[in-house]
């Protein structure tokens, strides 16, 4: 018996309106994600390619973005390649004010990130970290560097501390923070003994693992009397070592002594300004040669 070959039938009208929809659609997500994806692709080459290393500095609480003018112009006297300086403030609402520039091949700038709220504690230096991370993004975005270096006065390394525990990792496969250096900085607040450890101590011990491994960390401490640099006791710097020993790849603690040992006066002092010198701008020496004393792990 003859069978009958099966005709091919177009789709029906309505089928063929659902199919030009499909596709239109498809042509519609594929073309921005094409173009997002080349942009990223391009971004990531110039992150990669670039030579740009900052210096990213925080002051400490009450303490504006011009708190580093003088530390930035004895730095700039000792070394031959001048550095620019970029001052970035960040409002409450996250907002951010600009201040000065990056010179053109400048590849070490000082970047000074400072906060509208300046105040003390720890619930307002949890803020800060966010705010932090505010203008860290920005910048980042802006300038595209693959590697910075850390210094934060008083309340700034702590503000950085929180910051790598809680902010850093989503940076970490593109941006390295290859050394922080923190002056004065109070782990546990006011507190003279370990055992009376704060809730901040205790969290920043709690998060330490998220601590990057490859981060080789300095903390310098002041040494007006053998107590402390008249305003943060020894013991509460050094409380520090809770955090960092064992967690990064080397920390080290140092005791500055003499004039301008003092608290406030510290980012002044001309051991500190020596061992910046040497230990986070690219051309570092090989010791420190102006630490009144220095443990290392």
């Amino acid at each position: 018996m003859f069978k009958q070959k099966a005709r091919f039938r177009w789709p029906e009208s309505r089928n063929w309106r659902l199919i030009i929809i499909v596709f239109t659609l498809i042509i519609l997500l594929a073309v921005p994600g094409y173009s997002w994806m080349k942009k990223t692709n391009k971004a990531h080459a110039e992150r990669q390619r670039s030579k740009l290393s900052p210096v990213i500095m925080v002051p400490g609480s009450s303490a504006t973005v011009g708190r580093f003018n003088e530390l930035v112009s004895l730095l700039n006297k000792h070394t031959p390649d001048k550095h620019s300086l970029l001052k970035v403030e960040v409002s409450e609402d996250g907002g951010l004010t600009y201040t000065g520039s990056i010179k053109r091949g400048d590849n070490e700038p000082f970047i000074v990130i400072g906060f509208a709220n300046n105040h003390d504690g720890y619930a307002n230096i949890k803020k800060q970290a966010s705010w932090l991370d505010n203008a860290f993004y920005e910048i980042s975005r802006n300038y595209k560097f693959n590697n910075f270096k850390a210094f934060g006065h008083s309340n700034g390394g702590l503000i950085w501390t929180y910051w790598l525990e809680h902010y850093y990792s989503q940076y970490d496969s593109d941006i390295k923070m290859k050394r922080l250096m923190t002056l004065g900085s109070p782990y546990n607040f006011n507190e003279k003994s370990i055992k009376n450890k704060t809730q901040m101590l205790s969290e920043f011990i709690k998060y330490r693992k998220r601590l990057p491994k490859s981060l080789i960390v300095y903390s310098l401490s002041g040494g007006e009397n053998y107590e402390s640099d008249g305003i943060v006791p020894e013991n509460s710097v050094e409380a520090g070592k809770y955090i960092f020993q064992n967690q990064v790849k080397s920390y080290t603690t140092m005791t500055v002594t003499g004039v301008d040992a003092q608290h406030s006066s510290l980012p002044q002092n001309k051991q500190v300004v020596r061992l910046i010198e040497q230990y986070l701008l690219s051309h570092d020496a090989a010791g420190p040669q102006a630490a009144g004393s220095q443990r290392k792990q």
